[in-house]
Parts: C-alpha cells; sequence; structure tokens
C-alpha cells in the first residue's frame, strides 16, 4: 500500500486499530494502488463496504473502480487529487 493511500485510509478509518485492520484487507485484497484505493473511496469510511470492495475486485474489479470514482480516463488525475501526489522516493 502507497503511502499515499494509507494517510487516506487513516482519515477516512480514524476509530483505533481501524486503519491497520483496513490497511491488512487490501494487503491481501488487491494489489494495484488504483483499485486499493477505488474500495476505501467507494467504502466512505464503512469497513464492511471495504470487505465488499475486496470480494467485488476479485470477481470484477472493473466493477469496484466504477463504485470508487476511478474508471474514467483521468483516473489518474482523480487518484491524485484524492490522495495527493505521489512523492519521489527519497535517495
Amino acid at each position: 500500500m502507497s503511502a499515499r493511500l494509507k494517510r487516506r485510509v487513516a482519515v477516512d478509518f480514524p476509530a483505533p486499530g481501524s486503519a491497520e485492520e483496513v490497511a491488512r484487507l487490501l494487503a491481501n485484497g488487491a494489489d494495484s494502488e488504483r483499485v486499493q484505493t477505488a474500495i476505501v473511496l467507494a467504502a466512505q469510511g464503512d469497513i464492511r463496504k471495504i470487505q465488499w470492495g475486496i470480494k467485488e475486485a476479485s470477481i470484477d474489479w472493473r466493477d469496484v473502480l466504477i463504485s470508487g470514482g476511478l474508471a474514467d480516463q483521468d483516473w489518474a488525475e482523480t487518484l491524485d487529487r484524492q490522495l495527493g501526489p505521489e512523492r519521489p522516493a527519497a535517495g
């Protein structure tokens, strides 16, 4: 999971232990930042919707992209708007 997505998860899931649980679920359920972010955006802070998104992504990840608003051609710009720009790796 990218650092910027971790920051977003911490904001959307502020209850103690929630962000860590969401990160664990996403790590086991989706590989790409785009799909993981779509799941988080579609969940709107509801951990049950995270579980739905992971299950749905295993069936057809395109449905998750639609639900999370990342299915259109401008998905990269939307991703940056939602998470902030990627920061270059130090070193």
